[in-house]
């Protein structure tokens, strides 16, 4: 006599919230229960995102070379937003790390506030406020502006943990400073013109092209321009 042998199916694998929610639609779950598989799964992603955005950071923290300071005011050195920028750029990217900011004024001045985002979402922020700068006989936008500079720098190494490798000598708000194309232009119009360097340099309150803040350059420019056409 033979017996019947009854195969066994081996058991569906529910790994994941994302396959028990798979699993409960083919099955025919009602809304309550699916509702809670939903809030279950959305719960278990931003864990996710959050753990790899930990690893992402750690992996960022750890390759990150070091940020050199390549300008200097007469008051301290400091390494330029735009040169942060340049070297982190495509460890960031391969980390899959990516930045924004958020600006607004309040009753203590401007704030602005530095977010890094992981591909999967995840994101975390860091604030800082400071009052308009208005050295250097800048006007109020001016002021606003170089204060914005001041704050995304320190913001971006703030919470990308590279803010000790850039701090400044002393508590003053360095500015940018013109480019080295920018500078290269004021000097090529100096020669053409045949200005008086020493002069000219007063007459922007500035010591030299290499310490001229970046928003003084449209007005070198323009002083320059016009001695030009005459």
């Amino acid at each position: 006599m033979n017996k019947q042998v009854t195969k066994l199916e081996p058991p569906t694998a529910v790994s994941t919230p994302i396959d028990m929610l798979q699993l409960a639609i083919e099955k025919g779950a009602d809304l309550d229960q699916l509702t809670k598989l939903m809030d279950m799964k959305d719960r278990w992603e931003a864990a996710e995102a959050k753990k790899a955005f930990v690893v992402s950071m750690t992996k960022f923290r750890a390759e990150c070379p070091t940020i050199r300071k390549t300008r200097e005011t007469h008051q301290a050195k400091y390494a330029g937003l735009a040169e942060t920028l340049d070297t982190i750029k495509g460890l960031m990217s391969e980390c899959g790390l990516a930045h924004t900011w958020k600006t607004e004024q309040n009753m203590e001045g401007v704030m602005v506030t530095c977010c890094v985002t992981h591909v999967l979402g995840h994101q975390e922020c860091t604030s800082m406020t400071a009052p308009p700068d208005p050295s250097g006989s800048k006007n109020a936008i001016q002021a606003i502006g170089s204060t914005i500079s001041y704050l995304e720098r320190y913001t971006l190494m703030a919470i990308l943990g590279m803010a000790s490798t850039d701090q400044d000598t002393d508590g003053n708000v360095p500015p940018d400073l013109i480019s080295a194309d920018e500078k290269a232009e004021l000097v090529a119009l100096i020669k053409e013109t045949k200005a008086d360097n020493p002069k000219f340099l007063k007459y922007l309150g500035c010591k030299s092209l290499d310490e001229m803040p970046a928003y003084k350059f449209e007005e070198a420019k323009a002083a320059l321009e016009k001695k030009a056409s005459k």
